[in-house]
């Protein structure tokens, strides 16, 4: 027997285009090659402009043996309490940024998550979007 998931609702849909569409507006302005801080900063602007309600560095606990555990893991941002979003400036994401937003949607109990590398020329190839 499989376990088939419900799928990702309209909404939550909805606002990962708008990151989307964040994201490309600060790689066409940008381009490759800076900090990832810096690519944060213009994403919360970015987001922010398109109305959307965003928190970043947000502590995420891992509860282990009943006991919530602050071990330093953070979300880069969390948008509209349901997506999460994971940024980079590295030369090629590998699978350890895969497993980490995949962690991270697990132990954040959210089922969508974007993974984001800056560091490529052409931001579409830059762009994973991961579901639970």
């Amino acid at each position: 027997m499989t376990d088939i998931q419900d799928p990702i609702p309209a909404e939550t849909d909805r606002i990962a285009s708008q990151i989307v569409d964040a994201v490309y507006a600060v790689h066409s302005t940008l381009g490759p090659g800076l900090l990832e801080s810096a690519y944060e900063a213009c994403l919360a602007r970015a987001m922010a402009k398109r109305g959307l309600t965003f928190k970043s560095q947000v502590d995420l606990p891992v509860l282990y043996d009943g006991i919530r555990l602050d071990v330093g893991y953070r979300l880069d941002f969390l948008v509209e309490d349901v997506v999460v979003v994971e940024i980079k400036a590295v030369d090629d994401l590998l699978p350890i940024h895969r497993a980490q937003l995949l962690t991270y949607l697990k132990l954040s109990g959210r089922r969508l998550g974007l993974l984001v590398n800056f560091n490529t020329v052409l931001i579409k190839n830059g762009i994973k979007r991961l579901a639970l």
